[in-house]
C-alpha cells in the first residue's frame, strides 16, 4: 500500500481551484526588480480561468519577470509612482525584445548543458 500513497495529491494550504490573489511579496519583487533595471516596462496580463491577473515587467534588454497584482487600476498607480509606463497585453502584445532575450536564455542554456 505504500506505493498508492505515492500518487495521492499532496494536500497544501489551498482548496483545489482556488487562484491565489496578489500579495505584499509580490509587489515588493517587482518594485526590487524593477529598481535594480533600467527601461522596465509594464504589461498587463487580464484574469484568467487558470490565473488571477498578473504582470510581466520587461527591462530595456529583454530580461523579464511576472508577479500577481490585484488589479490594472493597483498596477498604474505601481507605475505611476515609479515612472514605469504601463501597457495591456491584449491591445499591445508582448515586446519583440522580451521573445529575444528568452531564445537567447534558451540557447546559453543548452550550450551550457542544461537543457
Amino acid at each position: 500500500m505504500v506505493v498508492l500513497a505515492w500518487f495521492r495529491r499532496r494536500k497544501g494550504k489551498q482548496k483545489q481551484g482556488v487562484l491565489r490573489k496578489a500579495t505584499s511579496n509580490d509587489f515588493a519583487h517587482l518594485e526590487a526588480w524593477a529598481a535594480s533595471r533600467r527601461g522596465v516596462e509594464a504589461y498587463f496580463e487580464p484574469r484568467t480561468h487558470v490565473t488571477e491577473a498578473t504582470v510581466v515587467l520587461v527591462a530595456h534588454d529583454g530580461e523579464w519577470t511576472r508577479r500577481r497584482v490585484d488589479s490594472l487600476e493597483s498596477l498604474q498607480k505601481f507605475g505611476a509612482k515609479r515612472s514605469i509606463p504601463v501597457y495591456e497585453v491584449n491591445r499591445v502584445g508582448y515586446p519583440k525584445r522580451m521573445r529575444e532575450y528568452t531564445q537567447r536564455m534558451k540557447a546559453q542554456r543548452k550550450r551550457d548543458g542544461q537543457v
